[in-house]
């Protein structure tokens, strides 16, 4: 009596979309593998294959591998006896869950044979093939691995000399050919700057920085403009959105990588910039935001943040955390009797026209006192209006500053003050500065040793100097981020420095924002000159920031 012969079915798994191509590794694949069943002449090559295209066997469990669990279902019913893939990585590249998968299909009678080398099934009890078998797949394990960190360095690397590295154009782009061709023959992209989204985008940073505005307040101002509102991507604009576009240093004209990472459950988590790897240099072909600029939104961005906790080197520092523009002078303004801070009264009047009968409301502006509003005694009045205190404050406020700036001494002496809190700036980033050139020098040295460390001539193993290297490069990119925080603080004192630098070409410039900017412009300036208003019915008494002394 004759043997039955064995059913064979083929299992085919490619990693790239390129490999799906005709002419590409695919239709090898399956010639090789088929050559090799028709050289058995006890098996039969069965008309079903199993085939897996463009997914990973190294990032993605067995257990969320379709087609495998496909096989395994089909091995379960006996409906064939042999799987053959072209070699062992095809079956995957986990160490022990691709072994455990293996001796899964063993126990329903299937063995599994590659082109490369034959039978890799070991028997239930053969604990050395069990262990052989474990070794294989967790040098596969470790190459993947190994290749995984050759394309991060390689992308790390590419990115910091600005280089494009794929995927979709941020908004205020496009995609055009840059006459390059990558190593594998296709044709390479870079980013092109769309000048009507450029503008948009420019007019978001002004946004940010002029008017203190977070990311729902620019996106409901950008949606309420007809003109803006047609140039959204799909047709909204949304606080995700902008916050995108606030914190992508692309249009700062740097590259960026290691912006998000992939977590195991598939979602993506935003990182830090200390975690960022940034071009060394900004591309000006594809810049739209001053470096500056960008940075200044950054750290504003953050002090507005909730989590923002003030130091002892900022207690007098504000935030705005919203500027809706109704009431400008909100986070200077107290009451004059009880010392508490004064918060938003304003309501509404409701009116009808005798003639026509028709219902009118207007809403009028008010501050009103938190303590007497929550029921603590108050004698005094605990309203005030703001159309009235504001007309006040202004026209005083306008001619403080007129005045200041008339008086050389003291301009001087805040221009001395400024000059001094610029040096001591100037001081702590070059030492900074200085330590990033060591960590830099760190690296360099560490690096220099992998050749002797590869050849086991390095006191340390090669494992760990990598460890060391990779703990450097941290360090370095927390170093940068540092530093860019710093320039940015540099930069506002520069700001603030250059408003007292020619005081009588600013005289103009105080009394038009003072008198006729809107109240959103308005209250960030208030911010910046006055401490505290204390308001009482008879009197209104403003501390500013500035002193003589």
């Amino acid at each position: 009596m004759m043997n039955k012969k064995k059913r064979v079915r083929i299992l085919l798994r490619v990693s790239s979309n390129q490999q799906l191509e005709a002419d590409g590794d695919l239709s090898v694949q399956r010639q090789l593998v088929t050559e090799y069943v028709n050289q058995h002449e006890e098996w039969v090559l069965d008309a079903a294959e199993y085939f897996e295209g463009s997914n990973s066997g190294y990032k993605n469990a067995v257990q969320d591998r379709d087609v495998l669990q496909q096989a395994l279902q089909d091995a379960e019913k006996r409906k064939y006896d042999i799987l053959v893939a072209y070699k062992d990585d095809r079956i995957g590249r986990r160490m022990w869950e691709i072994g455990g998968y293996v001796m899964q299909l063993k126990s329903f009678g299937v063995d599994i044979y590659t082109v490369k080398d034959g039978c890799i099934s070991p028997e239930s009890n053969d604990i050395m093939g069990q262990m052989v078998l474990a070794l294989r797949y967790g040098n596969a394990q470790k190459s993947s691995s190994d290749t995984g960190m050759r394309v991060k360095d390689t992308a790390r690397k590419l990115v910091q000399q600005g280089k494009f590295m794929g995927g979709k154009a941020p908004y205020g782009y496009t995609l055009v050919l840059s006459g390059e061709l990558s190593k594998h023959g296709r044709a390479l992209h870079e980013l092109q700057i769309v000048p009507e989204q450029a503008e948009v985008v420019k007019y978001i940073y002004e946004l940010s920085l002029d008017k203190e505005f977070g990311s729902a307040k620019i996106a409901k101002e950008l949606n309420k403009n007809v003109y803006y509102q047609k140039l959204a991507p799909r047709d909204v604009w949304k606080a995700g959105t902008i916050t995108s576009i606030l914190t992508n240093p692309i249009y700062a004209g740097y590259r960026a990588y290691k912006r998000r990472e992939k977590l195991p459950d598939g979602r993506t988590k935003r990182l830090g910039h200390s975690e960022w790897i940034l071009s060394e240099k900004p591309n000006p072909n594809i810049q739209i935001i001053d470096p500056d600029d960008w940075n200044l939104v950054q750290s504003r961005r953050k002090k507005r943040g909730k989590k923002y906790k003030k130091s002892t080197n900022n207690q007098r520092e504000r935030t705005i955390t919203r500027n809706d523009g109704m009431l400008p002078l909100l986070d200077v303004i107290y009451c004059g009797y009880c010392g508490c801070k004064c918060t938003n009264g304003s309501k509404y009047h409701y009116w009808t026209v005798k003639k026509t009968g028709e219902k009118k409301s207007k809403k009028v502006p008010i501050y009103k006192c938190q303590n007497a509003w929550q029921g603590v005694p108050h004698d005094k009045n605990d309203q005030f209006k703001a159309e009235k205190l504001e007309k006040i404050v202004f026209v005083t406020l306008a001619d403080y500053i007129n005045k200041l700036q008339e008086n050389h001494d003291i301009c001087d002496r805040i221009t001395q003050n400024a000059r001094e809190a610029r040096k001591e700036q100037e001081h702590i980033l070059l030492r900074e500065q200085e330590q990033l050139e060591c960590i830099r020098k760190n690296i360099g040295e560490l690096e220099d040793k992998i050749p002797e460390a590869m050849r086991g001539e390095y006191p340390i193993s090669f494992d760990y100097l990598l460890s060391l290297i990779e703990m450097q490069k941290k360090k370095l990119g927390k170093q940068k981020i540092m530093i860019t925080e710093l320039k940015a603080k540099l930069k506002e004192t520069d700001v603030s420095f250059q408003k007292w630098e020619s005081p009588g070409k600013q005289v103009p410039t105080w009394k038009d924002v003072f008198l006729h900017a809107d109240n959103q412009i308005k209250r960030v300036l208030v911010n910046k000159i006055i401490d505290k208003i204390l308001v009482k019915k008879e009197e209104i008494v403003i501390r500013f920031n500035f002193h003589p002394e």
